[in-house]
């Protein structure tokens, strides 16, 4: 049985996008978490407090929660962006 919010179209879910260097971490890799809510028309995207932080790329992925799919950058998504992990 869907749960009220389903029901009227509401979405949620949450997406782990990893970083390369990021300004304000310059020599680490960098995994934050964002919730995505959609309440029907349009999407939010909302920053957590949720960081994770390694050296290196295998690193930061061994860090993402698992049973995740990873999305590799778009063209026009800024330069330090590595991947998205829904």
């Amino acid at each position: 049985m869907e749960n009220d919010s389903t029901a009227r179209g509401h979405m949620e879910m949450s997406q782990w996008v990893v970083y390369r260097h990021p300004r304000d971490y310059p020599a680490k890799y960098v995994a934050r978490r964002w919730d995505v809510r959609s309440p029907g028309h349009g999407a939010q995207v909302i920053a957590t407090d949720e960081v994770k932080l390694a050296n290196t790329l295998d690193e930061i992925r061994r860090l993402i929660p698992p049973g995740l799919y990873c999305l590799n950058r778009f063209e026009d998504d800024d330069p330090c962006i590595v991947e998205v992990w829904i």
